[in-house]
This record gives structure tokens, sequence and C-alpha cells, in this order.
């Protein structure tokens, strides 16, 4: 197997299930809509920046909003979100994380993270994890959204490891996508059927780590 000099993680699913979360705070929101948002609808919103996700929500709605509406449910999906995470713990970090990170950094090879997500560094402070990552891109720092590959561009370029020495960790269809369009390597946790052109699937993050986590660095 190729030994990768890089790996940059996704923050939601794969550190740590803030999806949950996430999915409560929006389907708040969609019921101010009258739609009951489903966990089927949320597998849209999986690694979609929070413009986009309410975008899909108000195009399963049948809904439209002015601008400044728009911007005043973004800010509010966001207080009702940082209060459902409020109570998050290092015990919420998903099993074989810790471990890998501990190993990844031993070895000296380089961590980043890659994540849609605005609050990123609140969750990983929580979770204690910050001294970890060398590099943190999120939606604070990028464009456009996964499957756009900038938030791993990003990550490689700031830590001066070329794509295809990259691994990139994901959950979701559109991270995989985004990870493969910057030419690296993509292991997808879950289930293979959510999946496209992924290099590896594996159905949790312990899997992985016990597997071949160690040939792959």
């Amino acid at each position: 197997m190729k030994k990768h000099e890089c790996a940059l993680f996704d923050l939601d699913g794969v550190i740590v299930d803030t999806a949950k979360y996430h999915f409560l705070a929006w389907k708040k929101i969609a019921s101010n809509f009258k739609y009951n948002l489903t966990h089927e609808d949320n597998e849209l919103l999986k690694g979609v920046s929070r413009i986009e996700s309410l975008k899909i929500i108000l195009k399963l709605a049948n809904k439209s909003l002015d601008e400044v509406l728009f911007e005043k449910i973004l800010i509010q999906k966001n207080k009702d979100y940082l209060n459902f995470i409020q109570n998050i713990t290092p015990e919420d970090i998903l099993p074989g994380i810790s471990e890998a990170l501990f190993y990844l950094k031993k070895k000296q090879i380089k961590i980043g993270l890659g994540s849609a997500s605005k609050n990123a560094k609140i969750v990983l402070d929580l979770l204690e994890l910050t001294s970890y990552f060398e590099v943190i891109i999120d939606g604070n720092n990028i464009n456009r959204s996964k499957p756009d590959p900038e938030v791993f561009l990003r990550g490689s370029s700031a830590l001066g490891i070329a794509p295809d020495k990259c691994l990139v960790f994901e959950d979701s269809a559109s991270g995989i996508l985004a990870a493969k369009t910057a030419g690296m390597t993509a292991v997808a946790i879950g289930s293979p059927d959510t999946f496209l052109k992924e290099d590896f699937c594996y159905p949790n993050f312990l899997t992985f780590f016990k597997g071949d986590l160690h040939q792959l660095f």
C-alpha cells in the first residue's frame, strides 16, 4: 500500500458525532416552514455548508426567503446548534480517533482538519483535540463547499504536502468526491452504498485503526 505523509480529517461523523445536533437544529428550522425534515433528507446536508444546507431545506419545503430573513435563519440555526453541543466532552470522541491521532503524531505525520463547519475549532476545543492539528481549514476559510476540493487542497497546501501524499477521512459522499477531485486517497467511513469513487471503505473508524492504518502511513 502507498505510504502517505498527511492525514486530513473531516469533523462531523468522523471525529465526533455532531451530525445528530446539526440534524436537530435543521429540523427545528424546517418546522418553521411546516416541513418535517427526515433522516433521509439529512443525508443531503452532510458535508455541506450552512448556506447550501438552508437552500436545500427551502427547496424541499418549496419555500423562498428574502436575503434578510435568510441570514437571520442562518444565525438562529447556529445558535441552536451551539446550544446543543455545549455539553460535548472528550468522552464523545468516536472510537479509534484518539489512538490514531496519537500514533500519527508520534510518526510525525502531518495532521489537518477539513470541515464545512464554521464551529470546528469550538468543537475540537471541547474535545480537547486541538493540539493534534497543525492546520484547521473550516467553513470560515473556504469559498466553495464539498464536493469542491478547495477545503482539502487548502489543507495540503498549508501543510506543504503534495495532494497525492494526503489521505482523507470522510463520512459523506460529497467529502469523498472532494478528496478524489483533489487527487488524494479517500477513506470512507460508513456504508459502501453511500459513496462513489472511494479508495477504501470501513463501517467505522475503529475498524480502520485496527486494520490498515499502519500500512497507509
